[in-house]
């Protein structure tokens, strides 16, 4: 288990915020397969939150499906973030993760993000100002934490005494992705300079990040860098169900593989809880982008994925999905039913009857 602040999460691994893809549906779906300690939103947008723009609105909203939930804010010392961390306090959020590390133009052309790592001193004020409203606001409930990369390039590597600064500033936690922002997503994420922050800091917890896409690497990195927690981001994209296998490694147990028909009820859940959260127009168009990325795990199922990369509608996807999740479908992909009787489906396993 990890704790952070004055919140206790049942195992040590993350959702990460990847913008564009950590909706409420998705979240949800990480969830209900297993393993989940901590699901974070998208980026929020500090003055959108507060004007209550509708974009910004949907990218905060939860329920209590979707707990324990951190809202994570992006902006600079110009923005007011302290009052967006009152204001996600107040519509569920049980952390505040200030994002530090995000390269994308548009967040780090606003002098948020990325860009707060070349300018520590001024990013640890902004800091304290938030902690200071969260603790105020929140009465020592809610902890604040912050997620940031190695540095800018390597020539400018502030992670290791940034993160320090913001444990004295009364950050909870820090998440570190072992990449500069010059690096962007290419390259080997360092895991190593990761284990550079977890001896910098004196007792808060430092969740790796990084070039997670197997539930074998989550033990190897915590090995490799001495963290305490793992979140995980792209990797959780194609196989929502690696927490679930994650924490099954983690606690020495055999990990549970998923069939392919386990694989096409995931999607088809994720349509679903899609269809309920985003409306069936923007569902159809979710899972027309998530079958690629579902694909890669499942073989030879370009039939299913041009199906539903066609389809007119939702009722067409769940035809599809339907006449692949037929066991007696199974043997013409060649891949035996794993079970004998009625086709409980991976969800149904774990419990999850809604």
């Amino acid at each position: 288990m990890l704790r952070i602040g004055t919140v206790q999460l049942e195992t040590p691994l993350l959702l990460a915020p990847m913008a564009g893809h950590c909706d409420l549906a998705f979240r949800i779906l990480c969830r209900e397969l297993g393993g989940v300690g901590l699901a974070c939103t998208d980026l929020l947008n500090a003055h959108s939150l507060l004007r209550g723009s509708p974009t910004a609105l949907e990218l905060a909203a939860t329920n209590g499906l979707d707990q324990p939930l951190a809202m994570q804010l992006y902006g600079n010392g110009d923005d007011p973030l302290p009052e967006a961390a009152c204001w996600a306090i107040d519509h569920g959020a049980r952390l505040i993760d200030i994002n530090m590390g995000c390269p994308v133009d548009k967040v780090a052309k606003k002098n948020g993000g990325s860009l707060l790592l070349r300018d520590p001193c001024s990013t640890v004020r902004l800091v304290e100002r938030i902690v200071d409203a969260v603790e105020r606001h929140s009465r020592g409930r809610v902890p604040v934490t912050a997620k940031l990369r190695l540095g800018w390039d390597e020539s400018c590597i502030v992670a290791p005494g940034l993160a320090r600064d913001l444990e004295r500033a009364g950050v909870a936690a820090v998440t570190v992705h072992a990449r500069t922002t010059e690096q962007r997503f290419k390259g080997v994420a360092r895991w190593d300079r990761i284990g550079e922050v977890v001896a910098a800091v004196d007792s808060i917890p430092v969740i790796g990040n990084g070039d997670v896409t197997e539930a074998d690497h989550v033990p190897e990195l915590m090995r490799v860098s001495g963290c305490r927690g793992v979140m995980i981001g792209r990797g959780a994209l194609r196989t929502p169900w690696i927490f679930r296998q994650a924490h099954e490694r983690l606690m020495g147990r055999e990990v549970t593989p998923l069939s392919l028909l386990d694989k096409i009820e995931v999607a088809g859940r994720h349509v679903e809880l899609a269809a309920a959260y985003l409306g069936p127009i923007r569902a159809l168009r979710c899972i027309r982008q998530r079958i690629s990325w579902y694909g890669k795990t499942m073989g030879h199922v370009k039939p299913l994925k041009e199906a539903i990369r066609t389809a007119s509608d939702l009722d067409a996807v769940r035809t599809a999905i339907y006449q692949w999740s037929r066991p007696e479908f199974s043997s013409i992909v060649e891949m035996p039913h794993p079970r004998s009787g009625r086709n409980l489906g991976m969800l149904e396993v774990l419990g999850n009857t809604s």
